[in-house]
């Protein structure tokens, strides 16, 4: 667990030293006080955890500092760290493969380009691929000219099995295939990568349905997640754009991508807040390690710059 703690509190840094700058290294040891707490609010926002959070935050760290005019910056930023567990609690959820015999569990990957779908895929397939189990990858970005050609690199890096076709090939075709090729090779996952689209582009937007259409011929209840890549960066003008996706396509799940060259990671709280949709994984880096499941505490405890251990 310290490896993974790690992991998000390297990838979490800017969005830390972010906070601490602003607020002038107050959660380094010294005391509160009120110009700090004035200097917290705004650090909040610029990180952009919205407004409800904010004041949830500043108004637990304002009733400890009322009983403790001592109070240390630590000690706030322990009560930050709180405040975010509760306004996150429920957003976890576990990945888990069909039952044997059943035919693969399949991860469906929609969002606009340039979110990191088609990385995220790969990273995707090479973690589970870690954890023992087996996995077929479908480049059904078929759309976007480099788009097949970098996942069939990334499978090549990773030793992941793919099903591909040429660009501008039926992407519907493409998921037909890889689901028969997924459960003929008794594997446990298929990951499907889909093409980038704006949600405002019916055109892209009924791609996606034809998908479904299509791999609902092999398995009634597929795809059995159906996830929104998020651009980290983007804060929280992410959220009409996942509204959208949601209604249109029944979204069961989030991936939360790039947070690690962001100073805005505060925004995956509103996200949860708003769609109440479990975050599955956090990109925090290049390498394929960098994916991570999604942990509430470890996520809260990062951004206050806190150690994994309260004690």
């Amino acid at each position: 667990m310290f490896g993974l703690f790690r992991k998000f509190k390297d990838g979490l840094a800017k969005t830390v030293a972010a906070i601490t700058e602003k607020t002038r290294g107050i959660f380094g040891g010294r005391s509160i006080d009120a110009s700090s707490l004035e200097t917290l609010e705004e650090a909040l926002f610029g990180a952009d955890f919205g407004v409800q959070t904010t004041e949830e935050i500043l108004e637990e760290i304002k009733k400890a500092y009322r009983k403790d005019k001592e109070l240390q910056g630590r000690q706030a930023a322990e009560i930050g760290a709180a405040v975010l567990v509760r306004a996150l609690a429920g957003c976890e959820a576990e990945l888990k493969p069909n039952p044997p015999g059943t035919g693969p569990t399949v991860i469906c990957l929609i969002g606009v380009n340039g979110s990191g779908k088609t990385t995220t895929s790969a990273k995707l397939g090479w973690l589970l691929k870690q954890d023992g189990k087996g996995v077929t990858l479908a480049a059904c970005d078929t759309f976007r000219a480099a788009a097949v050609e970098q996942l069939k690199s990334w499978a090549t890096r990773l030793e992941l099995d793919i099903v591909a076709a040429h660009t501008g090939a039926d992407s519907a075709a493409v998921a037909f295939d890889a689901y028969q090729a997924a459960k003929a090779r008794g594997r446990d996952f298929l990951i499907v990568d889909t093409a980038g689209r704006l949600h405002t582009k019916s055109n892209l937007m009924e791609e996606l349905a034809k998908i479904r259409r299509v791999l609902q011929k092999h398995d009634a209840s597929a795809p059995h997640h159906r996830w929104l890549v998020v651009d980290g960066s983007l804060g929280t003008n992410s959220i009409e754009q996942a509204k959208v996706f949601h209604q249109s396509f029944g979204l069961t799940g989030l991936v939360v991508t790039k947070l690690d060259g962001t100073s805005r990671g505060g925004a995956l709280v509103g996200i949860w807040r708003e769609l109440k949709l479990p975050i599955y994984f956090l990109g925090l880096g290049e390498k394929p390690e960098d994916l991570q499941p999604f942990s509430a505490e470890s996520y809260s405890r990062a951004v206050f710059g806190l150690d994994k251990d309260a004690s």
